[in-house]
């Protein structure tokens, strides 16, 4: 499992450093492949080792796990946060000034809106609040939301905006976010959809690497087999969470179970006519799970066949949604980085 433990004031939807992971070979058959005896024991773990191969069940447990909580809580909206100000390691540098990226895409960004005659080409990056937009967008990094800036679904973490009955996707989208990919200026761009039926669209720009950050497309695997199939470089959806928080943290209508299958199905149908779809998720970390959960979930994702994890800090937008249960410190991400 390539796990990229990031610690970040959100989750990151920049690009991931991909890796074909190699299978750990059983010491027994290995061995006899060499021409060598059956091993067991501490001959199979001196065999391993001197390969540079560390297996999990083998590998020296970490008990306390850099102090993570080991007994579950339930978030609540409305609830107690950490005592304390918002440790440092969650701070950042505020985007920039004039001479910065992030100020020429804001202002490319700005100019494209004026050209399309007022209409609005949003990013998750704004829609959401994230706060590591300065550092996305002077990396060349950047996010657009498809279908609009209103979400039909109510997840109790999520800052975009919300409707039962949004207005109708702009019909100029497509090509507007066709314009964006091609001129917009950025290295690596992502597209995700708030939650409604998504089809998007990149520019011809071989060299650009695609992202599609999806929802669970209510477990349609019509929709994620032509997703899968067209020519995107990383298919990610979002499992958000450890199992047993799904329901207080997503909306009713998405699953743990959904979205695992999800992710699998991306692969299997992606993976066709000689290409590689790399497929990637993203969990908040605060939100009372415990390490075990989360250790279970790396598991559950690496039987997914998913490629890259990322971690985040949950942060909440506002006073009504969920309370963070606590901060995670830098060795605790680090813990969960080893592990991965």
């Amino acid at each position: 499992m390539l796990a990229l433990c990031q610690q970040a004031l959100a989750l990151r939807c920049g690009p991931p450093m991909l890796s074909t992971a190699r299978p750990t070979p059983e010491p027994a058959a290995a061995a006899a492949a060499d021409g060598g005896a059956v091993l067991q024991g501490e001959a199979a773990k001196q065999w391993l080792a001197e390969r540079g191969i560390v297996r999990h069940d083998m590998a020296p447990q970490d008990h306390d796990r850099a102090g993570y909580r080991s007994e579950p809580v339930r978030p609540k909206v409305g609830g107690d946060m950490p005592d304390g100000p918002r440790p440092g390691w969650f701070h950042v540098p505020a985007p920039g000034g004039s001479e910065t990226r992030y100020a020429e895409l804001k202002e490319s960004l700005e100019a494209r809106r004026a050209d399309a005659g007022g209409t609005k080409l949003a990013t998750v990056c704004e829609e959401a609040q994230c706060p590591n937009i300065g550092e996305c967008w002077n990396g060349g990094t950047a996010t657009i939301m498809l279908l609009g800036d209103t979400c039909t679904r109510g997840c109790k973490f999520c800052a975009v905006k919300t409707d039962a009955a949004p207005e109708p996707p702009d019909e100029t989208e497509p090509w507007n976010t066709a314009d964006a990919v091609a001129n917009w200026g950025v290295d690596y761009i992502v597209l995700t959809s708030v939650d409604r039926d998504a089809s998007p669209t990149a520019g011809q720009r071989p060299e650009l690497r695609v992202e599609c950050l999806v929802s669970d497309f209510a477990g349609d695997a019509a929709a994620v087999r032509t997703l899968a199939r067209s020519g995107l470089d990383v298919f990610a959806h979002n499992v958000e969470t450890v199992e047993r928080l799904q329901p207080m943290v997503r909306d009713r209508r998405a699953s743990y179970a959904q979205s695992l299958s999800v992710l699998r199905r991306a692969k299997d149908f992606g993976n066709c006519d000689g290409r590689r779809v790399y497929t990637k998720t993203s969990i908040m970390l605060g939100l009372g799970e415990t390490a075990e959960e989360v250790l279970r979930t790396m598991r559950d994702l690496r039987e997914a066949d998913v490629d890259v994890l990322t971690f985040g800090q949950y942060l909440r937008p506002t006073e009504r949604h969920l309370a963070v249960v606590e901060y995670v410190t830098p060795e605790q991400f680090d813990y969960f980085r080893r592990e991965g």
